[in-house]
């Protein structure tokens, strides 16, 4: 596992910045195999009028065609902002060893209820199967979640 987090976390917000950019929710997401990037993925619901297009999806539909296969064990996932539970359903199914996320949504403002990736794992009995590591620059990822969110009114 790579120990270059806020390097790969840096790769990740500047694919959220590109998706703010181009009017999708801020998320920006890398994958990582043996130190080096395999996949990235941004937001494109919006662009794209696909309602699973989030970053982390878009990033694994890259890794899993730029290795021939939808097994990613042993992979690392940076992403600017807390994976949705179909994200996270995601990430279980392909495979992915370490999750890394920048930022979390404000606890009173979370359209998901009192859900946390760390909840999910849990409750699915995987909590032993992925590493969850939190906070690697998380001022620069809700700075970017918040400039988005400065020049869209529905917050999505």
């Amino acid at each position: 596992m790579s120990t270059n987090h806020e390097g790969f976390m840096r790769l990740a917000i500047a694919e959220a910045a590109r998706a703010g950019a181009e009017g999708n929710s801020a998320v920006g997401s890398v994958i990582v195999q043996n130190n080096a990037v395999i996949g990235s993925g941004r937001n494109l619901v919006a662009s794209n009028n696909d309602p699973t297009a989030h970053a982390e999806t878009v990033a694994l539909r890259e890794a899993s065609a730029a290795l021939g296969q939808p097994d990613l064990i042993g992979c690392t996932l940076y992403t600017s902002f807390q994976p949705c539970p179909m994200c996270c359903g995601a990430l279980m199914v392909s495979g992915i060893a370490t999750l890394v996320m920048g930022a979390r949504p404000d606890p009173t403002d979370n359209r998901f209820g009192a859900y946390t990736v760390e909840k999910l794992l849990d409750l699915a009995g995987w909590a032993a199967r992925m590493e969850v590591l939190t906070g690697v620059l998380p001022s620069e990822c809700l700075e970017v979640r918040r400039e988005w969110e400065a020049r869209n009114t529905t917050g999505r």
